[in-house]
C-alpha cells in the first residue's frame, strides 16, 4: 500500500511539473510581444514630443521677435513724444506772439470787429424772431457766419448785417401780400396768399398766423381769437380801395398775445370745469325753465278764454275756469247770498292749484340752483386743500382745477337762479291776475245776487 501511494505522488507531481512549464512558455510569449508594442510606442512619442519642442522653439523665436519690435516701436514714439512736446510748446510761444503782433497792427480795427459781431448777435434774434422772415428766408445765415468768425469781417459781409438791418427796418412799416406754404394743423402743408401787416401780424384772408421760429415755418394758431377779433380780418380783406376798416393789432408782435390766447379757456370748457355738480345745476335749471314755459303757454292760454269770457258772461263754457265759476252761479240762482258765497269759494278753491300748479316748484328750483354752486364751492376748496398738503404750493397750475371747479360751480348756481327768479315772477303774477280776476267776479255776482235778494 505504501508503495503504491508513493507511486501515485510521484506520478502526481511529474504531471504538475509537465503543466507548469507549459504555461510558463506561453506567458513568455506574451510578455514578449507587450516590450515589443511598447518599445514602438515609445518611439512614436518620442517623435511626437520632439516635434512639439521645435515648434514651441519656433514660436519662441517669433514672439521674442515681436516683443523686440514693440520695444523699438514704444522707444520711438516715446521720441516722437518729446519732440512734439517741444514743438507745441514752440507753437505756443509762436501763437502768443503772433497774437501780440496782431493786436498792435489791428488798432482800432479790433473795437469795429468786436461791435460787427455783437450787432451780428443782437440781430440774429430779432430776424429770426420777425415774421419779415416769413417773406424773406435765410437772412440769418449770413449774420450767424459773422457771429461766429474768429477774423475780421470781410466788406461782403458787413454789407450783408446792413441789408439784414435796413431790410427789417424798411419792411417793418408796409402791408405786403406774398404767396407762402402754410403748414396745417393736421400736418400737411398748401399754398395760400399771406398778407404781412409790418413786423405785427401774418394773416390769410380769414385768419391769424404765427411764424414758427424753431422750424421756420408759418402755422395757423390753435385757437383763434374770440369773434370780435377774428372777424376784423375778413373784414379788412372784404373792404374796398379808399375804405377804412379796424383791424386788431398785437403790439407784442404776434409773439405773447396771441400765444396766450391759444390758451384762453372757451365758455364750454369754462361749464366743464364745474364738473358733476355744474351738470346737476344745469339739470336743475332747464327743468325749471321748462315748467315755466309751460306754464307760460298754459296759463297765457287760459287768459285768453277768461278775457273772451268776459264778453259773454251770459253763457259759461267749460274751457275757462271763469266759465265754470259762472256756472256753478247759474247753477245756484235760486239759494241764498251765504251758499251762494260758500259754492263760488269753493269753486274758486277747485279752480287755484290747477292755475298755480308748478309756480312753487320754480321758486325752489331758484333757490336751490345757488346752493347747489356753494356746494360745489365747499368741494373744490376740499380739493384745493387736498392738493396743497400732498404737493405744496409750488405749483398754482395742480390747484387750478379745483380752484375752477369753486368757482365755476357758484358762477352757474347764480347763472341759473337769476333767470328762473325772473321766470317764476312772471308765472306768479300771471296766476295772480287770473285769480284776481275770479275772485273780482264771484265778488260781483255775490254783490249783484244780495241786490236782488233786498229788492
Amino acid at each position: 500500500m505504501k508503495q503504491a501511494f508513493k507511486s501515485m505522488l510521484i506520478a502526481a507531481a511529474v504531471t504538475l511539473s509537465a503543466g507548469v512549464a507549459f504555461n510558463a512558455t506561453a506567458n513568455t510569449e506574451k510578455l514578449d510581444q507587450l516590450l515589443e508594442q511598447l518599445k514602438k510606442e515609445r518611439t512614436v512619442e518620442g517623435r511626437v514630443n520632439q516635434e512639439r519642442e521645435r515648434a514651441f522653439l519656433a514660436e519662441r523665436a517669433d514672439k521674442q521677435a515681436l516683443l523686440n519690435t514693440a520695444k523699438r516701436q514704444f522707444t520711438e514714439e516715446e521720441n516722437r513724444g518729446k519732440r512734439l512736446q517741444k514743438e507745441y510748446a514752440d507753437n505756443d510761444i509762436l501763437i502768443g506772439q503772433k497774437q501780440q503782433e496782431l493786436e498792435s497792427a489791428l488798432g482800432t480795427m479790433g473795437e469795429l470787429f468786436g461791435v460787427v459781431r455783437q450787432s451780428a448777435n443782437q440781430s440774429i434774434g430779432a430776424i429770426t424772431g420777425s415774421i419779415v422772415s416769413a417773406q424773406y428766408p435765410g437772412r440769418d445765415v449770413p449774420l450767424r457766419s459773422v457771429a461766429s468768425a474768429t477774423e475780421l469781417p470781410t466788406l461782403g459781409e458787413m454789407e450783408e448785417l446792413w441789408m439784414a438791418l435796413l431790410t427789417e427796418m424798411t419792411e417793418s412799416g408796409k402791408v405786403a401780400k406774398f404767396d407762402a406754404q402754410v403748414v396745417k394743423l393736421d400736418g400737411g402743408a398748401e399754398t395760400k396768399r399771406v398778407t404781412r401787416f409790418g413786423t405785427f401780424h401774418l394773416t390769410t384772408d380769414s385768419e391769424y398766423l404765427i411764424l414758427n421760429s424753431d422750424t421756420d415755418q408759418i402755422q395757423p394758431l390753435g385757437r383763434q381769437p374770440q369773434s370780435k377779433i377774428h372777424d376784423s380780418v375778413s373784414a379788412y380783406h372784404k373792404a374796398r380801395s379808399g375804405e377804412i376798416t379796424g383791424l386788431y393789432l398785437d403790439p407784442t408782435k404776434g409773439n405773447s398775445l396771441l400765444r396766450l390766447n391759444q390758451q384762453r379757456s372757451t365758455l364750454f370748457e369754462y361749464y366743464q370745469a364745474g364738473g358733476q355738480v355744474g351738470y346737476i345745476i344745469t339739470v336743475v335749471f332747464f327743468i325749471g325753465l321748462l315748467i315755466a314755459l309751460e306754464r307760460i303757454i298754459v296759463l297765457s292760454v287760459v287768459g285768453g278764454k277768461i278775457r273772451a269770457q268776459l264778453k259773454n258772461l251770459a253763457n259759461p263754457s267749460d274751457s275757462n275756469p271763469l266759465g265754470r265759476i259762472l256756472r256753478v252761479y247759474h247753477e245756484n240762482k235760486a239759494a241764498d247770498v251765504e251758499n251762494l258765497e260758500l259754492k263760488l269759494d269753493e269753486a274758486i278753491l277747485r279752480e287755484t292749484p290747477k292755475v298755480e300748479r308748478g309756480i312753487g316748484l320754480i321758486k325752489l328750483f331758484s333757490a336751490v340752483a345757488p346752493l347747489l354752486g356753494l356746494l360745489g364751492t365747499v368741494i373744490g376748496m376740499i380739493l384745493t386743500f387736498q392738493q396743497i398738503t400732498l404737493y405744496g404750493t409750488g405749483d398754482p397750475k395742480l390747484m387750478a382745477g379745483s380752484i375752477s371747479l369753486a368757482l365755476v360751480t357758484t358762477a352757474q348756481g347764480l347763472v341759473a337762479a337769476i333767470p328762473l327768479l325772473f321766470v317764476h315772477s312772471i308765472v306768479s303774477s300771471k296766476a295772480k291776475s287770473i285769480l284776481h280776476i275770479l275772485d273780482e267776479q264771484a265778488a260781483g255776482i255775490i254783490a249783484a245776487h244780495a241786490e236782488k235778494e233786498k229788492a
